[in-house]
């Protein structure tokens, strides 16, 4: 067998995998994700600049209502399950959202994403220069689940340990003094959307943002 001809096989087999990894990662992804993916993609670049990770918004998304704009929980409502008090204190803070709508997408996406900003730009570093931008969206997205306030708690709860409190993993997401049932659900949050969800969407074209905008970029 010449090397040319091995080169060809090893190069198709490449595009097969290629390919299957890619409609893989589709199966993953409910139907329902490709109506909004534009919506989002233009929401995200107007709140986060053009460089904005869509792939991880999407993620966020999927992990809150698998994308059902009707979803309901014992607390919260709709694509980004807002609950009433959260929903009607983003709408007051930031006027030009308009009423709140949480059953709406378009205000669901755009009220999340304006949380999400909200919330990352009060993460500041402590001690370090700066802190890393994929700790910074771990603090980020443990805030939205579980009330921004937690955030420094959870900090100091680090720092008294004697780890550090600007990094998130293997730091920060280690200690907490709410409930066991509360920690464990704010991690697996975190987690599954940076190191399961997030990947799937990159996987499926989905826009990852700038270099170092999200954790784990295919």
């Amino acid at each position: 067998m010449t090397w040319s001809r091995v080169f060809n096989i090893t190069f198709a087999a490449l595009i097969i995998l290629a390919l299957f990894l890619c409609l893989s990662a589709y199966a993953q992804i409910p139907e329902r994700a490709d109506h909004y993916r534009r919506d989002l993609t233009r929401i995200s670049q107007q709140e986060m600049g053009l460089a904005a990770p869509v792939a991880l918004f999407a993620a966020q998304i999927h992990q809150e209502s698998s994308w059902r704009s009707d979803a309901k929980s014992p607390y919260a409502v709709g694509l980004s399950q807002f609950t009433p008090a959260t929903a009607k204190w983003i709408a007051e803070i930031y006027p030009d959202l308009g009423t709140a709508a949480p059953y709406s997408p378009g205000w669901a996406m755009r009220a999340m994403l304006r949380y999400d900003r909200h919330i990352r730009e009060r993460v500041k570093p402590w001690h370090a220069r700066d802190i890393p931008q994929c700790d910074k969206w771990a603090f980020t997205l443990s805030g939205y689940n579980g009330g921004p306030g937690w955030i420094s708690r959870d900090r100091r709860q680090a720092e008294s340990a004697g780890h550090c409190s600007d990094v998130w993993f293997g730091s920060v997401e280690k200690y907490s003094t709410r409930s066991a049932s509360a920690f464990k659900e704010n991690r697996h949050y975190v987690n599954r959307i940076l190191n399961n969800l997030e990947p799937r969407y990159i996987a499926a074209g989905w826009p990852a943002g700038a270099k170092g905008a999200t954790c784990f970029a295919l």
